[in-house]
């Protein structure tokens, strides 16, 4: 799943710029992903645009406020996850809504702990989908495969 994600990235500027589910799961298809990949995909990527209240937290992207994280989060999220998190806020490159999303798509993975490099995918796309410009350096690191937090 992670491939594909990284595929549409790679290959659409914006997510305005995707077609639609079916017509991208064709492409997709063509493209040489398996069927329960991509239907993985579409179904996780149906998540970024869920913007009712219900389905996240309501917070001011000014907000100054701490996270806790609940020992779900911290199970599935461990502590190179959550700094690369704190990092990323810090540095501006998230504000607390987006990082509300970050958490709420790492949580709608399958079972299992989300590794730095899924993290840094989940990261990707959610930034993608809000039409966020990225710095070179910062893009860099999210594309890096590397496991390790490298937090400057």
């Amino acid at each position: 799943m992670f491939e594909i994600l990284v595929y549409l990235f790679e290959n659409y500027a914006h997510v305005d710029a995707c077609p639609a589910p079916e017509q991208l799961a064709r492409k997709l298809s063509a493209a040489g992903f398996e069927d329960d990949d991509i239907s993985a995909a579409l179904d996780w990527l149906s998540g970024l645009g869920d913007d009712s209240e219900e389905a996240r937290p309501q917070i001011s992207s000014e907000s100054r406020s701490f996270r806790a994280y609940s020992s779900e989060e911290c199970a599935r999220l461990d502590s190179a996850c959550r700094g690369f998190m704190a990092f990323l806020e810090n540095s501006g490159v998230l504000n607390p809504p987006m990082r509300e999303m970050i958490i709420d798509r790492a949580m709608a993975l399958p079972e299992g702990g989300v590794t730095l490099s899924k993290l840094k995918v989940i990261v990707l796309m959610v930034l993608w989908s809000q039409h966020q410009s990225l710095d070179t350096l910062i893009l860099e690191e999210l594309l890096s495969d590397d496991d390790e937090a490298r937090l400057h």
